[in-house]
């Protein structure tokens, strides 16, 4: 069983994202699309898809920092653990603080800000690739002697604290709290891609870092949310990498190696003047409007039923993954990549390719389920023939809207 607090916490998750969408509805507020939804939520499947693989070398990493460099080993009680709490914070906050500040490390935070809209799925677009240049901010808590159990317990509830500030609809609370603690209005800011709120809020569960190190602003108006150079697709893989991309294309055209540098180390979107200079920051202009593409609402439904179906699938990857052999690891994996990304290409109307993915993608389900009983995983029979029952009703479904809609 997976004890990662944050993939226990998947069904409050959910439920908090459904609570919202009902006080939505009940308010006409609307902060959710479908589109954007399940992007934010396939990045945040693709970043719990890679701590599967990755969790492993952090916190092998840690321990053999904690076992042979910590200058003390502090015990496990509550007092040592209050101050894991408090130094996970702080490291967080220069962690956060640079991935806005370095291109860099830019790549892989820049993921969390595509969203142009601002709801509790925001909180779960996270960042495939943030740890490389992330994680060594953490370590000082290893060599302090912060016990590797605490060390992930603190960041797991750390994230958890996150997620309830990703919201439109909580306004300023009690002075003393948005003074001490991280909310929705400071964090909102953070979201913001106006000129007057970039690089502002870095704080995890304490806003006071920002106060102490004067990167703290108030919200006035409410933002408009995004990044400065729209993101304009709905694949998550591409999310994960189009910063990267964009480095990579710059820093060839670089006349020199020391502005490669500058180019990698320097503020998000620097670069020589010759290749254009650091652009200066605009208002959002009035007439601007939001990615989207508007697709057949049949079209809509079918990607929500087969969502919510590799919602489930998913689920039960990330919960038992531990008692999968390596190649079921690897090619259940290969299966939620290929999903993500399929859904994107739905979205986006792209036609090449689309209907060999989709049915392989959902010949792979019942495929998946034999291997699996094949390997006495405890998977029932009837699963089986359930999963070979939707997977060529889909199919045909699928086929069927595909050809409607071109004709």
């Amino acid at each position: 069983m997976n004890l990662n607090p944050v993939i226990l916490a998947i069904p409050m998750f959910f439920t908090l994202m459904a609570l919202e969408l009902v006080y939505e509805s009940v308010t006409n507020r609307k902060s959710y699309r479908l589109n954007d939804t399940v992007t934010n939520i396939s990045t945040g499947t693709l970043q719990q898809l890679t701590n599967t693989f990755k969790a492993l070398i952090k916190i092998s990493l840690y321990a053999i920092l904690y076992e042979f460099v910590a200058v003390y080993h502090l015990p496990n009680n509550l007092w040592s653990f209050a101050l894991a709490m408090i130094l996970w914070d702080f490291c967080y906050y220069w962690e956060h603080r640079m991935a806005h500040r370095i291109s860099l490390f830019w790549g892989g935070h820049s993921v969390h800000h595509q969203s142009e809209e601002y709801n509790l799925s925001v909180a779960l677009r996270q960042t495939s690739t943030g740890f490389i240049w992330g994680f060594p901010f953490f370590l000082p808590m290893a060599i302090l002697g912060i016990s590797p159990e605490q060390f992930v317990l603190a960041g797991g509830l750390n994230l958890l604290y996150q997620f309830w500030i990703h919201t439109e609809h909580i306004n300023r609370l009690p002075r003393w709290f948005e003074f001490v603690l991280n909310t929705p209005s400071h964090h909102r800011v953070h979201h913001g891609r106006d000129p007057k709120y970039l690089d502002k809020n870095y704080g995890g569960i304490l806003i006071i870092w920002d106060r102490i190190f004067g990167t703290f602003k108030k919200e006035e108006e409410r933002p408009h949310y995004g990044v400065t150079v729209p993101l304009q697709s709905w694949n998550p893989v591409y999310a994960n990498i189009a910063h990267y991309v964009w480095l990579y294309g710059q820093a060839k055209q670089a006349r020199t190696w020391g502005d490669t540098a500058r180019i990698l180390f320097n503020p998000p979107g620097w670069l020589p003047d010759y290749l254009g200079g650091y652009p200066t920051p605009k208002e959002v202009d009035s007439n601007y409007q939001k990615y989207n593409q508007s697709i057949n609402l049949k079209i809509n439904i079918y990607v929500l039923v087969q969502f919510f179906v590799a919602m489930g699938t998913n689920a039960y990857y990330f919960f038992l993954n531990k008692t999968f052999p390596t190649e079921l690891l690897l090619a259940y994996g290969a299966w939620i990549i290929w999903t993500s990304i399929t859904f994107g290409f739905l979205f986006e109307h792209q036609k090449r390719w689309l209907n060999g993915l989709e049915l392989i993608r959902l010949a792979a389900i019942p495929l998946g389920i034999y291997w699996m009983q094949q390997l006495h995983l405890n998977i029932p029979d009837w699963s089986l023939v359930l999963a070979i029952l939707f997977a060529v009703i889909s199919g045909i479904v699928f086929l069927y809207l595909g050809r409607k809609e071109q004709s």
